[in-house]
This record gives C-alpha cells, sequence and structure tokens, in this order.
C-alpha cells in the first residue's frame, strides 16, 4: 500500500531542516518510493539532480508497536525483502547523493508515549538504519545517512528527545524536519513566503534550511510554484540567507513527470 502525503499538502512551501553541519548549499532533496513507476534508488541517484534522497517511509513505530517500513511497490518488508535495496543505497555516496530514512508520513500509525520511548525508538533507528547493530535490518548491510521527520500525524510530543537522542549517537548524523508551518507564494507576490524565510531561519537551530516544493501540481493540493516564478522571484528573495541549503522536492514520481528538478537545478 502506497501512502500518499500529496492529499494532505495545500501549502505554497514546507520546510526541511537540516540539522547538521558541511551541508552544501543549493541542492535539490527528493522523495522517493511511494510510487513503483519513479524507477530504482540507484537511477535516482544516478540522475545528477539530487544531492539528497529521503525513503519515504517508516510508518509504524512508537508506542510499543513493532517498526514498519512501507516502500510502496519497492519491496516487501513482511518477507524482508527490502535488504534487496542495499547494493542500490551503497551506489550513492558515488553519486554525490545521501540517503536517508523518512519517518512518518500521511498516515495515523506511529506516536511518541513518552521520553523513554523515543529513546527506544533512537535505538531503534541507529541499530537498524544508521550506524549501529541488529540481526534484521530492513536495508541490509546499507549504512544510512540520517534522519527525515514527516510527522503528519501522531501527536507534537517528544518529537524534540527523539532528535535529541539520535544526536546522541553521532553529532555528524543528519536530521530533518518536513511539513512546518506554511508560508503561501500567490502568483508575483513572495512577500508571506520571505516574510515566513525571515522568521524561521534566525530563530531555527539548524545550519541549513531547505524550501520545501510540490514537484508538480499534481503533487500536492495547492502550492505548485512555476520554474519562471521560482527561479526569477522566490529563490533570489531567499538564496543570500546563510541558512539557505536548496530546495525538497515531493516526489520522485512527480518530478519525472514534470522534469521540475532539472529545470531549476542551475537556479537553485
Amino acid at each position: 500500500m502506497a501512502f500518499q502525503p500529496e492529499t494532505t499538502l495545500s501549502v505554497a512551501a514546507l520546510v526541511l531542516l537540516i540539522l547538521a553541519r558541511g551541508s552544501d548549499a543549493g541542492g535539490i532533496a527528493i522523495y522517493w518510493s511511494q510510487n513503483g513507476n519513479e524507477g530504482t534508488l540507484a537511477d535516482t541517484c544516478a540522475t545528477g539532480n539530487y544531492q539528497y534522497v529521503n525513503l519515504a517511509f517508516l510508518v509504524t513505530f512508537g508506542n510499543g508497536q513493532t517498526p514498519m517500513i512501507n516502500l510502496a511497490g519497492h519491496c516487501d518488508p513482511y518477507s524482508n525483502g527490502c535488504t534487496s535495496l542495499s547494493s542500490d543505497i551503497k551506489s550513492c555516496p558515488a553519486q554525490g547523493v545521501k540517503v536517508m530514512l523518512s519517518i512518518g508520513g500521511a498516515s495515523d500509525s506511529y506516536s511518541l508515549a513518552s521520553s523513554e520511548d523515543a529513546r527506544q525508538v533512537a535505538a531503534y533507528l541507529w541499530n537498524n538504519f544508521l550506524g549501529g547493530h541488529s540481526s534484521s535490518r530492513p536495508p541490509g548491510s546499507a549504512v544510512l545517512d540520517g534522519i527525515d521527520f514527516d510527522i503528519e500525524g501522531g501527536t507534537g510530543l517528544y518529537w524534540d528527545d527523539l532528535a535529541r537522542y539520535l544526536s546522541a549517537y553521532s553529532n555528524k548524523g543528519k536530521k530533518c524536519f518536513y511539513n512546518n508551518p506554511p508560508c503561501q507564494y500567490a502568483s508575483g507576490e513572495v512577500t508571506n513566503l520571505e516574510d515566513a524565510w525571515k522568521q524561521w531561519t534566525p530563530a531555527t537551530p539548524a545550519s541549513k534550511i531547505f524550501l520545501g516544493l510540490p514537484a508538480s501540481p499534481a503533487a500536492a493540493g495547492s502550492g505548485f510554484i512555476p520554474v519562471p516564478d521560482l527561479t526569477s522571484n522566490v529563490l533570489p528573495s531567499i538564496k543570500d540567507s546563510s541558512k539557505y541549503g536548496g530546495v525538497m522536492l515531493w516526489s520522485k514520481y512527480y518530478d519525472d513527470q514534470s522534469g521540475y528538478s532539472s529545470s531549476i537545478k542551475n537556479d537553485v
């Protein structure tokens, strides 16, 4: 079953926060895996368009539940089939691409019950996807580069605890947050988005902030920014920020249909 967060996205711009040092400015992050017609992960990394790929999603975790990943038609986690992605994941660093796990999505099967629950989830993520050890790692022996928080359901409690527990394992790891309060862009009018950017960037303890966007009009209920508007009006208004890192797109499937990343990559 594929979870389709595009049905819940009705904002012009979402914010992806990279809580780590050393991220290069001007990159594109993409969500991959919620459509079987978007190509392989290895092919995604080899496009030359992306610096980050988020595997979407770990949809079940927390509150005593057995964690479960859902990568739609790409693999079957119930038969341990997602270990087949290991070679694809390992191919991405050679292309200059970091691969991250996105947790959450548009489902109601995850939540954190307490700080201790957050600690246990952090341990699971570290041992099963990052630099730890487990006999049942969903991606096999491949080690991912970080965790993306796409928290659309559950409660707003204890996510900061989860981020801190993950940071305690490795301060070089990357933690990203997606689906934050919207900043609306109207055609020809960048003021609201620019004001939201100026509000977020000084107050956010992140080294790089990415502007999140639908990759095509079909990818979200609203909020698509045409390429000329993005490159001529939006990006020039935020690129001078020292925290500007690039843009994040939902998703690889829609990007394939629109060619959005290819059209904007030289301006990002």
